[in-house]
């Protein structure tokens, strides 16, 4: 099957939105990435043998129950709260029961490494700021990291959330590195748009699109004035080369930029 690089997914009747999955277009991603619509007062399991899972909570009030836990959460929204994350390895299970209309993330990959469940909280992921006062003071962003390597050596994946400021760029310098990343965009309005740059291609990021973008492809990402943008970033290890938060390989051509003043 011929890869993709950008895709514009819809909510099916049942409040599932498909990503990337291991044998759609956008296999490449080495992870089954999907968002689900749940109305109030409904529940969902999610976990599959041999595949650890995440769900992050976009927004409303859910409880989470996981290995003997039962905890009760409450996301206003993306733009307002930081991240409730549930994480488990393969074979255990993630129960979701909505106390109001609630949207969520799931992320799985293949993982046959045994670790404790967790329910990651805003204050273990503070946001984190990056490109203040650099390259003309257009590429300010927010970032918390919610899994990585560091977090969970055990773990396949690394999972986060970035805010965009309006206007700016994310993702700057131009950098690649040799591990699958998914980018799922949302933006404060729905006529929001941005544009994501895999190599030469460029591609127009709206609400609900997302960016497969596969190993060794630069990514930066533009965002247009006006409207802020959220970014769930995914990772996938690969096989004896996990990524770190030190692989940010810019492309040479950018880095003059470090030490440019405008």
């Amino acid at each position: 099957m011929e890869q993709k690089e950008f895709g514009y997914p819809k909510f099916d009747d049942s409040g599932e939105m498909i990503l990337s999955t291991y044998d759609n277009e956008y296999s490449d991603m080495l992870m089954d990435t999907r968002v689900y619509r749940i109305p109030a007062g409904e529940t969902r399991t999610f976990g599959r043998a041999g595949e650890e899972c995440a769900v992050l909570l976009f927004n409303g009030e859910v409880t989470f129950e996981f290995e003997g836990q039962s905890e009760k959460v409450f996301r206003k929204d993306i733009w307002t709260d930081g991240p409730y994350c549930v994480h488990v390895c393969g074979g255990k299970e993630i129960v979701v029961k909505t106390g109001t209309d609630a949207e969520v993330y799931v992320q799985y990959t293949h993982n046959d490494q045994e670790f404790a469940g967790k329910l990651y909280r805003p204050e273990d992921c503070p946001w984190k700021f990056s490109g203040i006062n650099k390259y003309g003071n257009v590429a300010k962003r927010r970032v918390n990291t919610i899994i990585d390597l560091d977090i969970n050596p055990k773990s396949n994946f690394v999972l986060g959330e970035i805010m965009n400021d309006r206007g700016n760029w994310c993702g700057y310098l131009p950098h690649r590195h040799p591990q699958p990343e998914l980018y799922f965009f949302r933006f404060d309005r729905p006529e929001g748009f941005g544009a994501s740059f895999l190599d030469d291609n460029v591609y127009k990021s709206v609400d609900y699109s997302f960016s497969a973008i596969a190993g060794e492809k630069l990514h930066p990402q533009a965002l247009a004035p006006g409207y802020q943008m959220y970014i769930v970033w995914a990772i996938r290890h690969l096989p004896g080369n996990p990524w770190l938060q030190t692989d940010r390989n810019v492309d040479e051509r950018y880095l003059w930029l470090d030490d440019a003043t405008f």
